[in-house]
């Protein structure tokens, strides 16, 4: 396996929600760390969330486990059950196909740094139980697909 080094990665921002739902995540850098080293079954980003930003809209996945691992800083990790404060060492795993929608929020004065790791699978959609969207499975193959709820375009 090669060896890279955090500071061979640039840190992208960015989103793939509609505009109306993009402003969340403002503040939101990541590093995708398994590109350089070949990897194509599972995801591991280090993400960075300004004060204020949010890793996602509130979500749950379809067919994608999901871990995270909080590094630096603190955050809140929102799910169905309310907000619970994670601080450096505390980590969070969300089975694919339980329904409990989840995101981590900045509250903080301070960046926070994360380690998030997931499934890649063409069959993964996600709910996002606050909001009017759907993400659709394949978009690890393809562009993937947002829509409303009721299968309406975005």
């Amino acid at each position: 396996m090669p060896k890279f080094s955090l500071d061979d990665i640039e840190e992208t921002g960015g989103t793939g929600y509609p505009p109306e739902f993009a402003g969340v995540v403002d503040g939101r850098q990541a590093r995708r760390l398994t590109g350089p080293a070949g990897l194509t079954q599972f995801g591991v980003n280090l993400v960075r969330l300004k004060p204020g930003a949010w890793s996602a809209q509130r979500h749950w996945h379809t067919h994608e486990d999901e871990f995270v691992w909080l590094v630096e800083g603190e955050a809140r990790l929102v799910t169905d059950e309310g907000e619970t404060v994670m601080r450096p060492g505390d980590c969070a795993g969300f089975p694919a196909g339980e329904p409990d929608g989840h995101c981590l929020i900045n509250r903080s004065q301070a960046d926070c740094v994360f380690l998030v790791v997931g499934s890649r699978l063409d069959a993964d959609g996600a709910h996002y139980p606050d909001i009017d969207l759907e993400a659709k499975p394949g978009r690890y193959s393809g562009p993937g697909l947002f829509t409303r709820k009721d299968g309406s375009p975005v």
